[in-house]
């Protein structure tokens, strides 16, 4: 179904975390989670930044970037940022400031938002690549021309951006997955003399599902499996650039998601195919059961990390501030350090002793905010706070595509919630990784304690 031979590299020469999860399971609070080591409802932060919102990180914040950069690593972010930019409603025909670079980032190239929205440009350092002062973007009509593609490409939102022709004409979706992965082999080579951090958010596998033409039809589950074929070569090129440049054998490489797999036309047209996107685990992003945001994280250090290793320990995205501090040996103080805590133990070594104890976990509702504490996960609230719609709908997810998919769980039938199901859920994951049975009228005294649990972390600021 799908090859990915450079991503199982990793993981053979590597550890594999099983019990991984995003900072939220939605792209932009996953991704402040995973740059400052807070939890992102702590900011109000449920959905997608908005096409002109403003920078959503206090500049005064410490970032992972900053942190590195403190201790004389270059620093460099090459891909998509979905953190906004300026104080304000963003001027896209003026410098982007702030923006990464006054979040310790010496370098910037990306999509400035998402693949799927306008204005559809690239961006290098605090500039629209191709901005012309003749011809500025605007939001007026005529809106600028940009790709289009079938509806089976998945969502592509239109563009109402007009002006900017040469920025527009710069912007190729097909191109973007090449270019990232060119763009990150040029930063390395240029930096390979001093110590260095590269964060590379790709597009890869955000809708619309647009791999470079050479990946077309290399996989046998559509497009959907295209995309990750090119993400699996991105990866590859950048592991090749290591080992050209003689720094491999330096450099701790860490893969993983900032949220689990969504269940849109694309995905749907996936599964039907034989690919279950995220496994045996219920549910997809957006929401907060397991499939939301449990994720893939693979780590590899040669010398310091064993090869084809394992660790089933709790760990989240907003534990990379803690522990880098770590790694490169700073003391950061509590309040720096958010909700962020050193795993460097787990993934250098095997603790026997939890490292984190409990777990906020963020989906796109805050009536659905739940709590992981050891094996058990408590959710406040009925379903998954999440997309609701049915199988073939863009906003697919929830109980209905639970059905479809044929997982199973007691608290639905034929796509709904049953009426008699209870008001809040408690899973034993350790027992019942899936998810099958609600256990919330069985043990109403853990559910007591989660949920007073629970209630502190929300009340803490």
């Amino acid at each position: 179904m799908l090859q990915t031979p450079n991503i199982d590299k990793l993981a053979t020469e590597g550890k594999i975390f099983t019990d991984a999860h995003s900072p939220s399971a939605v792209c932009t609070p996953s991704r402040y989670g995973l740059l400052t080591g807070e939890y992102p409802y702590r900011k109000g932060l449920w959905g997608p930044c908005g096409h002109t919102q403003p920078l959503l990180i206090d500049t005064g914040k410490l970032t992972l970037s900053q942190l590195f950069k403190n201790k004389g690593y270059a620093t460099a972010a090459i891909g998509k940022w979905h953190l906004g930019f300026g104080t304000d409603k963003t001027d896209w025909n003026k410098p982007l400031r702030p923006g990464p670079l006054e979040l310790g980032f010496d370098y910037y190239f990306g999509v400035p938002k998402v693949n799927s929205g306008y204005p559809y440009v690239y961006v290098e350092n605090d500039r629209v690549l191709g901005w012309e002062a003749n011809d500025p973007l605007t939001t007026k009509k005529p809106y600028g021309i940009t790709t289009t593609y079938p509806a089976d490409h998945g969502k592509k939102t239109a563009n109402k951006f007009g002006g900017g022709k040469k920025a527009h004409a710069m912007y190729d979706d097909e191109r973007t997955g090449t270019l990232l992965a060119e763009k990150s082999v040029k930063w390395i080579t240029e930096n390979k003399e001093k110590p260095f951090f590269l964060y590379l958010p790709t597009t890869n596998i955000h809708h619309p599902f647009t791999p470079a033409p050479r990946f077309k039809g290399t996989s046998q589950c559509g497009l959907y499996g295209d995309f990750i074929h090119e993400l699996d070569w991105m990866v590859g090129e950048v592991m090749k650039c290591l080992d050209d440049n003689g720094i491999t054998d330096n450099t701790l490489v860490i893969f993983t998601s900032d949220n689990g797999g969504m269940f849109n036309n694309v995905a749907k047209d996936a599964f039907d195919k034989g690919h279950h996107q995220n496994g045996e685990l219920l549910g997809f992003k957006f929401g907060v059961w397991e499939g939301g945001h449990r994720v893939p994280f693979i780590a590899k250090w040669s010398g310091k990390i064993k090869p084809g290793s394992k660790s089933s320990q709790l760990i989240s995205g907003i534990d990379m501030l803690a522990t880098f501090a770590a790694l490169t040996e700073q003391s950061i103080n509590e309040k720096q350090l958010a909700d962020s805590i050193n795993i460097l133990p787990a993934i250098i070594g095997d603790p026997t002793k939890a490292l984190r104890e409990t777990l906020v976990l963020c989906p796109s509702k805050k009536s659905h905010l739940a709590l992981r504490k050891g094996k058990w996960l408590y959710i406040g609230a009925q379903g998954a706070g999440g997309f609701n719609k049915s199988p073939d709908k863009h906003g697919a997810g929830g109980p209905k595509c639970v059905t479809y998919v044929g997982d199973i769980n007691s608290d639905i039938k034929d796509g709904k919630i049953i009426k008699d199901a209870p008001p809040a859920q408690l899973y034993d994951l350790q027992a019942d990784l899936k998810q099958t049975t609600n256990l919330h009228d069985q043990h109403p005294e853990i559910v007591e304690q989660m949920k007073r649990l629970l209630n502190e972390y929300k009340l803490k600021k």
